[in-house]
């Protein structure tokens, strides 16, 4: 209870002072939470911008699909690298090199390669996606006790119970955290996608909206 308390008073306390500086700041650099309000309704209304419903669905889609894949090619390419140790030593590296440019980078190439339409957002998505994912796979596989596989299997234990019952469990929370990375990436690289070039999605609404200003 004590805790819920002083978390709405932060809250409180933050609000108050976005309204203050809100009204002491120029309108067009800080907007007040009293202006927000009736802004945000306008807006779940329709009233401001029509096309809000149809630009979400297209938005959701483009993630949906960047994700899939992410999640697809991140886990199979993954799991390759982890269970043969020739391939995770010559290529982890260089994921996690590729990993470590800046994302911005990709788009370029991604907008002339598959053009303005919801290919190259879906493409940069998937690439932002993919490496996270697949490096917490890899992590995860090297985290299992090889002892642990070696005693399932002189049990008679097959591939598919080893996997489930050994190694699933012993990488599950770093599995967790790299498909909860790769979400919150591929939403940002489609989003981002469509802020720097598209006609539709709620990237271009964004940036629609920001002309106005």
């Amino acid at each position: 209870m004590k805790v819920t308390v002083l978390r709405l008073a932060l809250l409180a306390a933050l609000l108050a002072a976005w309204e203050l500086a809100g009204r002491a700041a120029n309108p067009l650099l800080a907007v007040p939470p009293s202006a927000v309000l009736p802004a945000l309704r306008d807006l779940l209304l329709l009233r401001s911008y029509p096309r809000l419903p149809a630009s979400l669905c297209l938005t959701v889609r483009e993630i949906g699909v960047a994700y899939a894949l992410a999640v697809a090619a991140g886990l199979g390419c993954g799991f390759a690298l982890g269970m043969n140790r020739l391939l995770g030593r010559a290529w982890g590296p260089m994921i996690a090199a590729l990993y470590a440019v800046p994302a911005v980078v990709w788009y370029p190439s991604l907008m002339l390669f598959f053009g303005l339409d919801a290919a190259s957002k879906i493409a940069f998505g998937f690439l932002l996606g993919f490496f996270p994912i697949t490096l917490a796979v890899l992590a995860g596989v090297r985290q299992v006790n090889p002892q642990l596989v070696l005693v399932a299997r002189a049990y008679g234990a097959g591939v598919v119970t080893v996997f489930f019952r050994v190694m699933l469990p012993s990488m599950l929370f770093t599995l967790v955290g790299g498909l909860r990375t790769g979400l919150a990436l591929s939403v940002i690289g489609v989003v981002v996608g469509e802020i720097l070039g598209a006609k539709d999605g709620m990237g271009a609404l964004i940036n629609h909206a920001y002309g106005l200003l």
